[in-house]
């Protein structure tokens, strides 16, 4: 997702331009996933700041069953990206007295992949489950769940727990 920002960097501070977002970005591993949406770039005294709001799928694997499968992800971020080079005159600046991870390149280039890559990965919820009831896996054999019941012999109760068994049955 590149977008040339040559003109927005020439413009006054609080100048903005919106655009609409609908690429196929690689994710790596050979992956790619459509990623839709709008942002919003907005001129200030250091460089420009790009706000958004994407969506995009994913394929994880459920915590409970480790099946495979694909959700939906909706993104919002909000990153400002420092110029390398003078728009005018086309002369190298200094480095920013704070570390920032993204910059815009000699070509007054925006290159959004590596941002959208980032919070795609802050997004993933930490334990991802296929669906809320996921009934996982069999201890003993491994049987996915979902499916039905496995054939393993049921195990007995520990007496030490009996009390508190008997608080959950009706």
């Amino acid at each position: 997702m590149l977008i040339n920002v040559s003109q927005l960097l020439k413009e006054p501070i609080g100048s903005s331009r919106s655009y609409k977002i609908d690429e196929v970005i690689s994710a790596g591993e050979g992956e790619s996933r459509p990623v839709r949406g709008k942002v919003d770039m907005v001129r200030t005294d250091r460089g420009i700041l790009v706000a958004g709001e994407l969506r995009t799928e994913v394929e994880l694997t459920c915590s409970r069953c480790l099946g495979r499968y694909t959700t939906p992800l909706t993104m919002q971020f909000e990153e400002e990206y420092v110029p390398t080079v003078d728009v005018f005159s086309g002369a190298p600046l200094p480095s920013p007295e704070e570390p920032t991870p993204f910059t815009i390149d000699e070509h007054h280039i925006i290159d959004l992949d590596e941002a959208v890559r980032q919070y795609t990965l802050l997004t993933i919820p930490m334990k991802p489950l296929c669906r809320e009831d996921c009934a996982g896996i069999c201890a003993e054999c491994g049987k996915n769940l979902n499916e039905g019941p496995c054939g393993c012999p049921q195990r007995a109760m520990d007496p030490r727990w009996a009390a508190l068994n008997k608080l959950i049955q009706p």
